[in-house]
């Protein structure tokens, strides 16, 4: 059995999705802008932040399941079944989602990003620049 690992929570979703079941697959799929908001403690890590800024933000998908750990890919009932780890499935282990999102607004610890397929409510675990050509690191 592996260890215990703690996470914090930096801050939550704020969307129009509230539901799995209207959310699309993807954020290059239909998924709107939404609020990212940030708790007091983490305010002074956005520092540098700016509107047009790219950024991968982790999420946990709180209404995951964890016990799946093979799915039809998209949920086709025709698909061939696929380990998880082969998938971006949401149900895993470990429901860590990675949205590559671009800023659209920064208002105190508030950021409009998008677009972005989380549901309302869903938490934020990380936020990090995106990675650009090595050069540019």
């Amino acid at each position: 059995m592996s260890e215990p690992i703690v996470l914090q929570v930096i801050g939550r979703i704020r969307s129009d999705l509230d539901a799995v079941a209207v959310a699309p697959h993807q954020g290059d799929e239909g998924a709107p802008d939404a609020w990212l908001v940030l708790e007091a403690e983490y305010a002074n890590a956005l520092s540098g932040v700016v509107a047009g800024d790219s950024l991968v933000v982790l999420t946990w998908l709180h209404q995951a399941r964890r016990d799946m750990l093979q799915v039809q890919p998209r949920g086709d009932p025709h698909a061939a079944w696929a380990g998880v780890f082969r998938t971006r499935s949401p149900h895993r282990p470990n429901p860590i989602g990675i949205h590559s999102v671009r800023v659209h607004a920064v208002e105190g610890m508030r950021l409009r990003i998008g677009p972005i397929e989380a549901i309302d409510g869903t938490p934020v675990l990380d936020i990090k620049v995106e990675l650009g050509p090595v050069g540019e690191r």
